[in-house]
């Protein structure tokens, strides 16, 4: 297939670029000290055979993300399930979904396809504030990602939306692959979870036809992910009490590091997938005449009811919300005292690893519960 030249800056390795950014990777320091860690007692030289037989991306994730991916949930999870009866496997859609942790959202809903017997993957929108390193940047290009560009001026973020949604339109419908997005750019601290209208007008810059033409070419799927435990919870937390306290704090790329590093390892629970059904019937009921601005609106509101309505809810969801209105509404029903004392403890545990000059307890514990509370009052809300 001719991909056409305007991508080469944002797109995925494709099979003649592989080859060299293999051995850009393969002598690469920093990643080699990776495999190292990630394949211990495997010698250098099998790994390298290995990752330089895997002729696209998808050849990669099988031979290496799949593994990754299925130890990551062994050894951090108690159990992880995608409910994919909404969809059908042999057809390419474009994922939208709530956004939790840097890595594993898009990483776990590939094993997951795989599993549900997709022929192929997603492709993945990864911001390019996470690809300080020429390295990295390598890593996430062999792995089937394209770049969205954050922090231009205006014209040029235009310029770029305008060749991002170009390229969604071409690989879903010429090269026939899926694609996974987050709702909104960046992860919703508080898991207080709203699709931005701002990425539905992006999506709609490229293909033809109406605004809901455009759309619809795209296949969308809301997915909702629910960790029982996000194990970034207290980084989060730190996060908010910096952005109260320090005027003009922003985080450091070294930030995102810690967190990628902090979601992969830690413990994370019970992990659920659920898709909801391709919106591609409901855009069908949008009437000719609704104003452009009211489409975004309209649409953004049934995706984020598609994903409430999709949200896994645990004992710690109902503690946390019952703690924070002060009231024993959900005791009984959708938790025991051992699960809130439970709860209230890994609370507790979590609390004693941020590090701060000075530590606003009260606020942090409030920051913890708000972010495992809001998924049930929109799920509350959706019904």
């Amino acid at each position: 297939m001719i991909i056409p030249k305007e991508f080469d800056d944002i797109r995925p390795w494709e099979e003649e670029d592989l080859p060299m950014a293999y051995d850009r990777l393969l002598s690469n320091e920093q990643f080699k000290s990776v495999l190292a860690y990630l394949y211990p007692g495997v010698p250098f030289d099998v790994v390298a055979k290995k990752m330089r037989s895997c002729k696209n991306g998808h050849e990669f994730q099988l031979a290496f993300s799949y593994d990754f991916v299925k130890n990551v949930l062994k050894k951090g999870s108690t159990g992880c399930e995608m409910d994919s009866q909404n969809i059908d496997n042999t057809k390419r859609y474009t994922f939208v979904s709530n956004h939790r942790d840097i890595v594993l959202d898009s990483a776990i809903l590939d094993k997951l396809l795989i599993d549900a017997k997709f022929t192929t993957t997603c492709e993945i929108a990864i911001g390019d504030n996470l690809l300080s390193l020429p390295w990295i940047k390598d890593v996430v290009r062999v792995n089937k990602s394209f770049i969205v560009e954050r922090g231009l001026p205006m014209r040029q973020m235009l310029m770029s939306s305008k060749l991002l949604s170009d390229y969604m339109h071409f690989a879903i419908n010429e090269k026939h692959e899926n694609i996974w997005i987050a709702q909104r750019e960046g992860r919703a601290k508080d898991s207080n979870d709203r699709t931005q209208e701002a990425l539905l007008k992006m999506m709609a810059m490229g293909g033809n036809g109406s605004i809901v033409e455009r759309l619809k070419n795209l296949h969308i799927v809301p997915l909702a992910i629910s960790y029982e435990y996000d194990p970034c919870d207290f980084l989060k937390a730190r996060e908010f009490q910096l952005k109260r306290d320090v005027e003009g704090w922003k985080k450091e790329p070294q930030d995102d590091i810690v967190s990628m590093q902090t979601g992969i390892i830690g413990y994370k629970g019970h992990v659920h997938y659920q898709c909801a059904k391709c919106i591609d019937d409901f855009l069908d009921t949008i009437m000719p005449d609704v104003p452009k601005t009211d489409i975004y609106r309209i649409v953004a509101e049934h995706i984020d009811k598609a994903i409430y309505n999709g949200y896994m809810l645990y004992p710690g969801n109902y503690v946390a919300l019952d703690i924070l209105n002060g009231s024993a509404d959900f005791a009984g029903k959708f938790y025991t005292p051992e699960q809130k004392a439970q709860f209230e403890t890994y609370i507790a545990d979590q609390l004693a690893k941020i590090e701060l000059p000075s530590k606003d307890e009260d606020f942090l514990r409030e920051r913890m519960l708000t972010m495992y509370a809001n998924p049930l009052r929109n799920y509350l809300s959706a019904r």
